[in-house]
């Protein structure tokens, strides 16, 4: 099959963009044999590590070893650009992968580099869960008035297929209720206190390994449970929920001897996530729960996620994702991407 070149740029050139490069890179005999697409990058844009631009492609192999030595990437530039705006014109790219840091409170300044993005004709790609939550319909309506994907595989669970199994495989179902376990930061915590670290312990060794920010709040406060329980609520239930509205308690409040007392009892501590429609509405709801051995969310350990959906015709349907890394997250932005030029 003879391959077409399909132009990308990252917006975001972390852990997960890297990853993701490092997957687009493997992928490439699969990339061109099955789906008959040349990936070229022509731009990457970065907070840390500035901008490169070329319309001729970047080569990824040097701009990640340019990032992981913390030099800048202007060295890999054919032409100088300093705006976002510039760079999202400039890069002429068919694919927008975006993966910067989620704001909670208003999806910015992610929401408008996706909302841009999309004007200029580009499929938007995020592992963000900011925009999903506070943009979403504005995005889709924009993506579809330009005959274009906005996809967020990535933003809940990584790479696990949850958006997408119900956009390709439960049509006309309706989703009444979600549970489940949604950040793997407090259950990585949480996990290591039944085994008798203290909290700060706990916390210093989920920074040690990359899960966790040096402010950790978003992950112990529930913040990043309360906006993926958000986009649930607001793509699945179709009801716009954002992260402040959802009841919220993180595991800040519990002791060590809370969690190994309840260890030692046959229950466990967890950061539980909820939502469920009553009536025209739809709450939600953030906190710790003790669960026992009869609870799907028991055995759900170290970095590991858990969601169940009951829904009104096939009952609940459970999804586990066994200790994710970047690697998931960087395909589920990868699914979206074929999901996008085959449909584009």
């Amino acid at each position: 099959m003879e391959a077409r070149i399909v132009k990308v740029a990252f917006v975001g050139f972390g852990n997960v963009g890297q990853a993701l490069a490092r997957l687009l890179l493997s992928k490439e005999e699969e990339l061109q044999q099955q789906y008959g697409v040349w990936v070229r990058v022509t731009g990457i844009a970065t907070g840390r590590h500035g901008i490169a631009l070329d319309l001729d492609g970047i080569d990824l192999k040097q701009a990640i070893r340019v990032v992981q030595q913390g030099r800048s990437l202007e060295g890999l530039s054919a032409q100088r650009c300093s705006e976002t705006d510039e760079f999202l014109k400039s890069s002429q790219a068919e694919v927008l992968f975006e993966s910067i840091p989620v704001n909670y409170q208003n999806g910015q300044p992610a929401l408008d580099i996706l909302r841009q993005a999309l004007f200029y004709g580009m499929h938007a790609i995020t592992a963000n869960k900011g925009p999903v939550v506070h943009g979403y319909t504005e995005l889709v309506q924009i993506a579809e008035k330009n005959n274009r994907r906005f996809l967020f595989e990535a933003t809940v669970m990584d790479g696990a297929p949850v958006f997408s199994l119900f956009r390709h495989c439960l049509p006309a179902i309706r989703l009444q209720r979600v549970s489940g376990i949604l950040n793997s930061t407090t259950n990585f915590i949480l996990t290591r206190m039944e085994q008798g670290e203290r909290f700060e312990q706990a916390v210093r060794a989920a920074q040690a390994i990359g899960i966790a920010e040096t402010d950790p709040s978003g992950d112990i406060d529930g913040w990043d449970s309360a906006i993926k329980l958000a986009a649930l609520a607001t793509v699945l239930m179709g009801f716009p929920l954002k992260p402040q509205e959802v009841e919220r308690v993180g595991i800040r409040g519990l002791t060590e001897d809370e969690v190994q007392g309840a260890f030692n009892r046959g229950q466990r501590w967890k950061l539980v996530c909820r939502a469920w429609r009553d009536g025209p509405r739809v709450y939600a709801k953030v906190a710790p729960e003790l669960v026992g051995p009869d609870s799907p969310m028991y055995n759900v350990e170290g970095t590991s996620s858990i969601v169940q959906f009951e829904t009104d015709t096939l009952g609940q349907l459970t999804l586990l994702e066994h200790n994710p890394s970047p690697n998931t997250t960087a395909y589920g932005l990868f699914a979206d991407f074929i999901q996008a030029i085959c449909s584009g």
